[in-house]
């Protein structure tokens, strides 16, 4: 500690980043300070050295490091840039949170546009957040139906023979081939969609209807009715956000449930004076959880991580740089944020209905409350980032021992359970050798062809259970059917990790007591046990057919009494010989035993 103190004298008294850092190298805690020098000073008061947290920190540092800058906004961006990085242990770091998606419209020849919740620079135009978080998929839904710019994972850079079934229900142009649209009128679609999505609604509308006057004045009647119409959606779009508009504010509210070391915050969004959207965040490590000091840290990783800044953020507990980050935070919106606490009034008695809904939560993640099926749906829905409520999902796993007697197993769990009725059990036919990619796309491409055939419902998700090769796999299965929208994911087992399609970039890490990871798990366990049980008792059938057809007299039909009544060959050897004489009579219960005691004989 000596060691310490000598270098907190040296330490300047401008703007910083201070890091304590342990024996190994490891970045214990991240703070900012107007005075470097004072602040981390006073960390080695007799007082601070008494608190449980303090006190721990400064016994395991051995080194403290600086960053010194210009002014305290520029320290307060880069602290939160180095806990980010860090995720050092002493700071409060959030966690289990949601990440609102946007609306990503790709830079490619024909771009496409995409739900997406990561952001990344890759030249790609994003829009959003959007709340709630279904909006955006709705919005994606209405630039496929009415602009025609699909979401697909199709090839665009080479020219397929046959569209997909999206054009046949127009809902894409087609420019996987070659006839059906033109480079311009593609450019056209794309810039519609672009000025939809940036909120020019008018100019969009303007547009539209000069191009309606163009094709009326062409006699080309059913184009120039299809361009009204979206016209007129486009002018109640409009009318719509302007009476949004005037309603209220935009505000975010903050309340919580603690019992250290457990923590529940939940957040209710606001837009336009009404509730719109909910965040849960939880934390299992709190032990000593001050309310000032935790949302300090909980605002500064919320809102220096999001372009969506409100105009209001009301929380449970002043804290000491309020001002600061509200200046902060009004710098980067452009316009006055205020964080407060309320005292009385409306707005009290909406952080009270928030901290209600905390105390729910903490309950229902820690008290172990079973959720509702529509629940966990929800919950699946919004972590996976699926366009609609995934009400069955249906899971398909391989199973052979090097590459012999392949088979696979799709497992149903449909409102909240497995539905063990509409299980299915695949012989691979067509795949030799060890190869579980081709043994995947043949199985999906028999399932979903034969659901295509019988005009049946897809499941809100297809799971299969691998990495990322068996995604692609089952991906190009579903691909030469045509079916290029399906939800698709996959789970490895090695890290738990979910990769969804068309988002492998961004797996889907879920923590270990997540229900939504559980109930993946579980589904993912009983496809591998479905599977792994019916590899057995074909193999033991096939084991016990090849070695009874030596045996004298014993024809297809004896074999399959002895399959039904024992299973397997060990069983029948096993037997006593009033139980084989039971089912297939005396003379061939005789046969059958001394037979199989030659064999036995022999092996050994």
């Amino acid at each position: 500690m000596t060691q310490l103190r000598e270098k907190v004298a040296q330490l300047p008294t401008q703007p910083g980043v201070y890091l304590y850092i342990d024996g190994a190298g490891t970045v214990l805690y991240v703070g900012k300070a107007k005075n470097l020098r004072s602040r981390v000073r006073s960390y080695f008061n007799e007082e601070r050295l008494a608190d449980a947290k303090t006190g721990s920190l400064i016994a395991e540092a051995r080194d403290i490091q600086f960053v010194q800058v210009d002014n305290n906004k520029e320290a307060l961006a880069l602290e939160n840039n180095l806990i980010k990085e860090y995720k050092p242990r002493f700071n409060i770091l959030l966690r289990d949170d949601k990440t609102f998606p946007y609306i990503r419209l790709t830079n490619e020849k024909y771009p496409r546009v995409y739900v997406t919740r990561r952001l990344i620079k890759d030249g790609s135009s994003y829009y959003g957040p959007f709340f709630p978080g279904n909006l955006a998929h709705r919005l994606v839904h209405f630039i496929h139906r009415h602009f025609k710019v699909p979401s697909c994972k199709i090839d665009l850079t080479r020219k397929h023979t046959h569209p997909c079934l999206q054009y046949h229900i127009h809902r894409c142009l087609g420019p996987c081939t070659s006839t059906l649209t033109t480079d311009e009128a593609y450019a056209a679609a794309v810039r519609d969609v672009r000025l939809f999505l940036e909120g020019r609604h008018r100019d969009l509308a303007d547009e539209l209807q000069r191009r309606m006057t163009v094709a009326s004045d062409q006699m080309r009647f059913e184009e120039a009715a299809s361009l009204r119409n979206l016209m007129n959606t486009v002018r109640e779009m409009e009318q719509r956000q302007k009476m949004d508009a005037v309603e209220g504010d935009d505000a975010d509210i903050f309340a919580y449930h603690a019992e250290p070391p457990l923590v529940a915050v939940n957040l209710f969004h606001l837009r336009h004076g009404k509730i719109i959207d909910r965040r849960e965040f939880f934390w299992e490590d709190q032990l000593h959880f001050e309310p000032s000091e935790f949302f300090e840290a909980l605002l500064k990783q919320v809102y220096l991580n999001t372009q969506h800044i409100p105009g209001r953020i009301h929380v449970p507990a002043d804290f000491e740089e309020r001002e600061e980050l509200q200046d902060f935070l009004s710098d980067r919106r452009v316009r006055r944020v205020e964080i407060t606490t309320p005292q009385r009034g409306a707005k009290k008695a909406l952080l009270a209905l928030v901290e209600t809904n905390a105390k729910h939560s903490f309950d229902q993640r820690f008290r172990v409350m079973k959720p509702s099926s529509k629940a966990i749906s929800e919950a699946l829905q919004e972590a996976l980032n699926l366009p609609d409520l995934p009400r069955r999902i249906e899971c398909f796993d391989i199973s052979h021992i090097q590459g012999t007697d392949k088979v696979a197993s799709m497992v149903v769990w449909e409102d909240g359970k497995m539905k063990k009725s509409d299980y299915r059990k695949f012989i691979i036919r067509t795949v030799v050798g060890n190869d579980d990619f081709a043994s995947m796309r043949e199985v999906i491409t028999r399932r979903y062809s034969k659901l295509q055939e019988e005009k049946q419902k897809f499941p809100g998700l297809v799971l299969v259970d691998g990495g990322l090769g068996q995604l692609h796999a089952a991906a190009e299965a579903l691909e030469a059917l045509g079916n290029t929208y399906q939800p698709l994911a996959s789970i490895a087992k090695r890290d738990e990790w979910i990769y969804v399609y068309g988002q492998e970039d961004e797996p889907i890490i879920l923590e270990k007591f997540s229900p939504i990871l559980h109930l993946v798990q579980t589904i993912r366990d009983e496809a591998h046990r479905f599977a792994v049980t019916f590899h057995r008792t074909r193999r033991n059938a096939l084991r016990l057919t090849s070695e009874l057809h030596e045996v004298p007299g014993v024809g297809p039909k004896t074999v399959e009494k002895l399959l039904r009544a024992f299973g397997s060959l060990e069983r029948v050897r096993q037997a006593p010989p009033e139980e084989l004489a039971r089912v297939v009579g005396k003379a061939c219960a005789t046969r059958l035993q001394d037979t199989l005691a030659k064999t036995a004989a022999n092996v050994v």
